[in-house]
């Protein structure tokens, strides 16, 4: 008998000093459901990708805009001639020579068919739908955060009614103890509660892993690394749920609302407008191109086989210095350059066709996103109803079974009913508080949800 009450108060102590040394821990520190999402937000490796992915859309459309620019490109080349070959003179000659050629160039493109422009656009569109797509993903991970946060909630209570059913048992241990010494109850009765003393305290150690279990997820979806530092605020639950009894809204409302801003149909929107651009551009393929081109060039000749010759007619020797020739040869240029398609193997009408198909696949892709989130908006509303009318019945639940054991702890205590009326009671009792406590957290979820689908940020 002293071993259990011994085993039972340290096991007190030690839950108590659990919860303070994780406050302690942090420092003081306890996380509130905002900080965890937006730690989340900041710290998620599948986010952190997204931001890539929107950077590099960002970089698309530098590359696009950059397109109306003039390119620059220089070429140089070095040949050598052996045998009969044509030297300065015009003439074919067997000779060994040397050709040394640079060369500028550049062009500009003036009508592409207004491909360029059209790109410009649909790569913004792309921006704004890789936008979208990561703030898509920070509602989900805020939702998931949410829902491990609420769960941890969730085992603190639970843990909070196993730490108070196996005080309540300890404490009736004695009391029974005192009946038996006085000949009011038998012998068993001492040795049937001490063994419901014995699972509360199993039910106890149950509760304080499922909590931990529920803080490690927490944590690592945070991407916490020192999760054993981590704890969490709990709020006071009473008064948010009556600020919440109000915001349960009809879905059509909600979806009326949601479809002007939710990241899951603004992605869908902009893709399919960036799939109409493509279009656009795929049709400039019909229409011709003209480009302004301008250049500049030219050339060192070196005849080894005329080494030191001197040019009669000139005086000059026949290889004259680099200088000299890099001056001389110097030609510069300017023209138009249009193409007009007339016969491509049909890979215009193929790209245009191919653009065709992608806009309509992105109609239909917008059509089920906006389903797909109706319908969503729907099953939240029909849970938020149902979990708070669930709530509100594990409420008067509560209150039944609080008398209902009152009563048989009391006839338990003056000897007038056994032991397994009594923890029979008890087990009601915390059925009923567990239900009451998960009923509560889900409702509480479930409103967040809708809140959600409204665009209200997610916060206790």
């Amino acid at each position: 008998m002293r071993k259990l009450l011994f085993t039972g108060t340290i096991i007190l102590l030690l839950s108590s000093h659990y919860l303070y040394a994780q406050q302690d821990s942090t420092k003081g520190r306890v996380w509130k459901l905002e900080e965890c999402i937006k730690y989340a937000t900041e710290n998620n490796l599948t986010i952190k990708q997204l931001e890539l992915q929107k950077e590099n859309a960002e970089i698309q459309v530098n590359t696009s805009k950059m397109k109306r620019l003039p390119d620059l490109n220089g070429n140089f080349g070095q040949n050598w001639n052996f045998g009969r070959t044509l030297g300065n003179e015009n003439i074919y000659v067997n000779q060994t020579i040397s050709n040394t050629s640079f060369g500028l160039g550049s062009s500009t493109p003036l009508f592409t068919g207004f491909q360029i422009p059209n790109e410009i656009a649909k790569s913004k569109l792309d921006l704004e739908a890789a936008t979208q797509n990561m703030e898509k993903a920070k509602e989900d991970l805020a939702l998931n955060v949410a829902s491990l946060y609420l769960q941890a909630l969730f085992n603190k209570e639970l843990l909070k009614i196993s730490e108070e059913q196996l005080a309540l048992s300890l404490l009736q241990v004695e009391r029974t103890k005192t009946l038996v010494e006085v000949g009011k109850v038998p012998l068993s009765q001492l040795y049937d509660i001490e063994a419901q003393a014995a699972k509360d305290e199993a039910s106890l150690v149950q509760s304080k892993n499922d909590l931990e279990a529920s803080m490690l997820d927490l944590a690592q979806n945070l991407e916490l690394e020192r999760s054993h530092f981590f704890d969490i605020r709990v709020p006071e639950t009473e008064e948010l749920i009556e600020e919440l009894m109000g915001n349960i809204y009809p879905p059509d409302n909600i979806y009326n609302a949601a479809i002007s801003f939710k990241p899951v149909i603004k992605e869908q929107e902009y893709l399919l407008e960036s799939a109409k651009k493509g279009l656009k551009i795929a049709e400039s393929g019909y229409m011709p191109k003209l480009n302004l081109n301008l250049g500049y060039s030219t050339n060192y000749y070196f005849n080894y086989d005329q080494k030191g010759v001197v040019n009669p007619l000139t005086e000059e020797p026949i290889n004259r210095s680099f200088s000299d020739q890099f001056k001389d040869n110097a030609g510069e240029y300017i023209g138009f350059s249009m193409s007009i398609p007339i016969f491509n193997r049909n890979q215009v009408r193929n790209q245009v066709r191919s653009a065709k198909v992608n806009i309509l696949n992105q109609q239909l892709s917008l059509e089920n996103a906006k389903k797909t989130l109706y319908k969503e908006i729907q099953t939240a509303y029909l849970n938020a109803s149902a979990s708070k009318e669930k709530y509100k019945a594990s409420m008067r639940a509560v209150i039944a079974t609080e008398e209902s054991f009152k009563y048989a702890r009391e006839r338990y205590e003056i000897g007038k009913s056994s032991v397994f009326e009594f923890n029979e009671a008890k087990t009601k009792l915390i059925q009923s508080q567990s239900e009451q406590v998960q009923a509560k957290y889900d409702y509480i979820f479930r409103t967040k949800i809708l809140d959600f689908y409204n665009g209200i940020p997610i916060k206790l």
